[in-house]
């Protein structure tokens, strides 16, 4: 089992990781403005509505910006070194904060596709992560 801290569930959150638990990424909308947003949260950064649905995102987008982390004495962290941390911009616009996994931190570059993947931590909560896009075109059938 994980030693790392696992997230909180409450009410704001709930719908986030009941669908992070089906391995679906979904982000709240603004019911009268329209802001897409993440975090998960109780009010439009924008408005202040309160009135918001969840929206299903497609899981792809790009590197942003990223970090490689190779100390980390914390319990649950230090046996993952190196790591990379990374901002997200997803293709519906927002940006995550997340880790990029099935590859090697110096292979990650600012640009980069990627697509969200699941880690399920426990029978609650499964962590997005985003690995790289297999590139197209590539192998004996590209034209």
């Amino acid at each position: 089992m994980s030693k790392k801290p696992i997230p909180r569930i409450d009410e704001e959150t709930r719908g986030y990781w009941e669908a992070c638990r089906r391995h679906e990424l979904v982000l709240q909308r603004c019911a009268k403005c329209g802001t897409l947003r993440y975090y998960p949260r109780a009010v439009c950064p924008e408005c202040l509505s309160s009135d918001a649905r969840w929206e299903r995102m497609s899981g792809r987008g790009t590197v942003y910006t990223y970090t490689v982390t190779y100390q980390n004495q914390a319990p649950g962290f230090r046996d993952e070194l190196p790591y990379v941390l990374a901002y997200v911009r997803l293709d519906e616009g927002p940006q995550m904060l997340t880790n990029i996994v099935g590859c090697k931190p110096d292979e990650v570059k600012i640009g980069m596709p990627v697509e969200v993947t699941f880690e399920d931590v426990n029978d609650e909560i499964a962590i997005p992560r985003f690995t790289p896009v297999a590139e197209q075109g590539s192998g004996a059938n590209a034209r």
